[in-house]
């Protein structure tokens, strides 16, 4: 039966350039480290590397091999890890992915309030597009992280925080319809203006739900650029969609004026999202209810514009 300790040492020679090399940097005899191999290539009933005068080549069921290794020993270490910290203090990495709207709101007072609540916490926020944080959730690149679309994300463990309400964005002196400015839009208005919308799960969203209710928008540019598209629209370029809280700096200097779009409204969810496939360690935990605590109490004092669930 193979053992956790000849998958380390057949890493070994697989990060090596030569068994001889391996065996010196984990101090095992050459000799014993080959017999290692060979008990292994025996029991698993096929060939895992070519030895030649120049070195070792791994062959493909070699190479599908360390695949499995480093997979089984990071899971062990991972594994030792979280168990050591069960009776210690809350301590370890953690990474957290946030679209750019949600990061202007959130990721100051999270960062403050885990840093307060568990000092021995290493924090790294990660500011992406859902469609980035999606596979990196996947990957395990990012322990938790904020979605708004869940297509294609069954199988991840989501918690439907809030869900926000979209609204119209204009230039205050671009108003383009004829009602005083600022006044709710009707959806079907929007087909006429020349829009500005980013391509990725905000734009999903907006054309999900912009077909469903039979209006075709009329975007004349794209652009995965928040602050940009913002820039645009203040320029009186065209007009866009977003959440309140991804325009709220433009909208308190003046420079954006904001409507409600109706009849109907229209709504997205905020979900916060890890991967079930992963053992979430005890600091991983943590940072998951204080992320849930904090965004709760940002809506409640109405920073954070938007309906909790």
């Amino acid at each position: 039966m193979i053992d956790i300790r000849q998958l380390r040492y057949f890493l070994a020679i697989a990060d090596a350039p030569s068994i001889s090399a391996a065996a010196h940097i984990i101090g095992v005899a050459q000799p014993s480290l080959s017999q290692h191999v060979q008990r292994m290539e025996e029991e698993l009933g096929v060939k895992l590397m070519d030895r030649s005068p120049r070195g070792t080549l791994l062959t493909q069921e070699g190479h599908v091999l360390v695949e499995h290794a480093r997979r089984i020993c990071d899971s062990l270490d991972r594994c030792v890890s979280d168990m050591r910290e069960l009776g210690s203090v809350v301590q370890g990495r953690v990474s957290f992915g946030m679209p750019p709207s949600c990061s202007m709101v959130m990721s100051v007072p999270m960062a403050e309030t885990v840093r307060l609540e568990f000092p021995d916490v290493r924090l790294r926020a990660i500011e992406a597009m859902s469609g980035y944080l999606k596979t990196w959730i996947e990957d395990g690149t990012v322990d938790i992280g904020f979605l708004y679309d869940l297509t294609d994300a069954g199988h991840l463990r989501a918690t439907h925080v809030m869900d926000e309400e979209l609204y119209f964005y204009s230039a205050p002196d671009a108003w383009p319809l004829d009602t005083p400015p600022g006044t709710p839009v009707p959806l079907a208005d929007l087909q006429a203006l020349d829009m500005i919308l980013p391509s990725n799960g905000l734009r999903a969203t907006i054309e999900q739900f912009c077909s469903a209710h039979g209006v075709q928008l009329n975007v004349v540019v794209e652009m995965d650029a928040m602050t940009q598209i913002k820039e645009l629209v203040a320029r009186g370029s065209g007009y866009t969609i977003f959440a309140p809280v991804a325009a709220q700096d433009y909208v308190s200097r003046g420079e954006l004026l904001r409507a409600r779009i109706i009849a109907p409204t229209m709504m997205r969810p905020v979900y916060l999202v890890t991967n079930p496939a992963r053992v979430m360690n005890r600091a991983c935990r943590a940072v998951e209810q204080v992320t849930l605590d904090v965004a709760r109490e940002l809506v409640q004092r109405g920073i954070w514009e938007a309906s909790l669930v």
